[in-house]
């Protein structure tokens, strides 16, 4: 994926990067950017070596966005299909006085937010990993 955008403050080997919104970003609920704002800013490694102001090119690779979209998504999707299962057909036999279907809520709830925390983590852990980053690739102007 190719984005160009503008460069508005460098910090060693890294740059942010103001990319304007694409017509996805109208529908998007997530809230991580500012509905009224125009555009996003995006930390991007410096490789062709840019200043503030310059127009350039950066390059997502198309693996680290679909792993991403995979841990985002898929894995709290599938961590609540499995509590659901878990808890009304392993967990209901040892609470027989709660409903099984209450118990699938729960367990499947809870996962979910376990999967949540999981995600963050490791979140966390590969935004301080280069080879995930956003890549400046070349200078336009």
């Amino acid at each position: 994926m190719d984005e160009i955008g503008i460069v508005k403050s460098t910090a060693g080997a890294f740059a942010k990067v103001s990319v304007p919104k694409k017509s996805g970003c109208e529908g998007c609920t997530a809230g991580a950017c500012k509905p009224e704002e125009q555009s996003m800013e995006i930390d991007a490694l410096n490789k062709a070596g840019a200043k503030a102001g310059q127009r350039v090119r950066v390059v997502i690779k198309s693996y680290t966005y679909l792993k991403g979209s995979m841990l985002v998504y898929g894995i709290p999707a599938i961590a609540l299909i499995t509590g659901a299962v878990l808890g009304k057909e392993i967990f209901s036999s040892q609470f027989k006085d709660t409903n099984p279907d209450i118990l699938s809520a729960i367990f499947g709830f809870g996962l979910f937010l376990i999967s949540f925390l999981g995600v963050k983590l490791w979140s966390l852990t590969a935004d301080k990993k280069t080879e995930t980053k956003p890549v400046i690739e070349e200078i336009l102007e």
